[in-house]
């Protein structure tokens, strides 16, 4: 059964940090008895796209069929759409075996959460904070049996938002547990983590300390500041039949530059953290689709989503925390596939520009564009750029008028929805 549900993961990194954690699993289950010596957690380090999901749920579903029950894994998500995600697959994995998952999140009805609790499924998918929520408030939920603990993207849960959290929820759960660490980057967070709540760790490291795969092609392109959206709109209609996902480093500017897209007939949406659950769901579930084709998004969608579909990734502002580079690049040539990365430098972005090159190792070429054949989109985009500055002006107005914080559901509507509101009803179904 095991080795069945590997094959079907894929992924040869993942497959490789499966590999070596089934033995240490294996060792953890037989000689485990109360000596905290005896058991060995695991640390993953892997790139981005390369199965580290399916390395740490095959393990636990393996040993979730040998000894069954409840609340028997708990699994730590820096985003709500990450967590969604692990839900599934675990759920798709373990579909043979009957598993039963659950996704502790913001943004959703804690009532509802509390009747999936209730019902005590096998795994425990969230947010730190939505899950400390429950610990607190929700009557006859408890940790206390845990077997396993997983920070997947650690390097982030050890960001200061996160830290109360974490910290609360290693105090409701068992001492005695295996815990897995995994994420894409080691930066000296995730060795703070390994300290604190990892015991006589193994450390399986598949890649370099900050690498990207080979089958990725990554490419810059210097830019003036006030042509920057011209060459975007450029380089989008060059690559018309691809999947792209366009980030920036505000939400106003994912609002922004999907109007100006929209206004110029390109199939686009955006996605960002001032966005309700339900409407970022929706906007990411149009794009998986296929219904729109490109996702303009801020570093909400740079962590762990994984759609195949992705060809192409444009860095429309570039990330301060290089870091963040290799997270947003990891979102195309995923298991094994191709994609493109195009970096876009303004001559205010140089410096972190140099910094993401010095971090990966590698002076990346530039991507051939002439400047004069650019700029014969100018006079279009600067239009489409004024008519949507005034479209967001007055939305503006609408939403102080009516004291309201979230018009997502709207705004999801009209970038999607030319002819009514079929799609509209689909993403409600979901």
């Amino acid at each position: 059964m095991f080795w069945r549900l590997m094959y079907v993961a894929g992924g040869m990194v993942g497959l490789t940090l499966t590999y070596a954690s089934v033995p240490l699993y294996r060792t953890w289950c037989k000689t485990f008895d109360g000596s905290p010596q005896r058991r060995k957690d695991l640390i993953g380090l892997a790139q981005t796209g390369s199965g580290k999901t399916g390395a740490f749920a095959l393990p636990i579903l393996h040993h979730l069929l040998e000894s069954p029950q409840a609340f028997f894994a708990c699994v730590l998500s820096p985003t709500r759409e990450l967590a969604i995600q692990i839900a599934e697959q675990f759920e798709a994995l373990g579909s043979s075996i009957g598993v039963k998952s659950v996704v502790l999140v913001g943004g959703i009805d804690m009532m509802q959460q509390a009747i999936a609790l209730a019902k005590r499924p096998h795994i425990v998918v969230g947010t730190p904070g939505r899950l400390v929520d429950h610990l607190s408030n929700t009557k006859g939920f408890s940790l206390r049996a845990l077997k396993y603990l997983v920070l997947d993207e650690a390097d982030r849960l050890l960001n200061e938002d996160f830290e109360k959290s974490i910290d609360d929820i290693l105090k409701a759960i068992p001492r005695e547990r295996k815990t897995y660490l995994f994420s894409a980057t080691m930066t000296k967070k995730v060795r703070k983590l390994q300290r604190a709540c990892l015991r006589n760790p193994v450390k399986i490291e598949a890649a370099s300390k900050y690498s990207t795969v080979d089958t990725l092609k990554q490419q810059y392109r210097f830019v003036p500041a006030k042509y920057k959206d011209c060459y975007l709109v450029f380089i989008l209609t060059e690559m018309s039949g691809s999947t792209s996902m366009v980030f920036t480093r505000t939400c106003e500017a994912t609002r922004l530059l999907a109007l100006i897209l929209r206004n110029l007939g390109l199939r686009a949406i955006p996605i960002s953290g001032q966005m309700s659950q339900t409407k970022r769901l929706g906007a990411l579930n149009k794009f998986k689709a296929g219904e729109c084709t490109i996702l303009i998004c801020t570093d909400v969608a740079s962590r762990g989503l994984d759609i195949p579909s992705v060809d192409m990734v444009i860095n429309y502002d570039i990330p301060t925390n290089s870091k963040d580079y290799i997270h947003r690049v990891g979102r195309t040539a995923r298991a094994g596939r191709s994609g493109v990365a195009i970096s876009l430098v303004n001559q205010y972005e140089l410096e972190w520009y140099l910094q993401i090159e010095k971090l990966i190792g590698k002076k990346l070429p530039e991507f051939p564009a002439q400047e004069e054949e650019v700029l014969l989109l100018l006079e279009r985009v600067q239009e489409a750029k004024r008519i949507s500055l005034m479209k967001t002006r007055e939305e503006g107005g609408k939403r102080k008028r009516r004291g309201a914080v979230d018009d997502d559901e709207d705004e999801v509507h009209r970038y999607t929805n030319k002819k009514g509101g079929k799609s509209s009803n689909k993403s409600k179904k979901r």
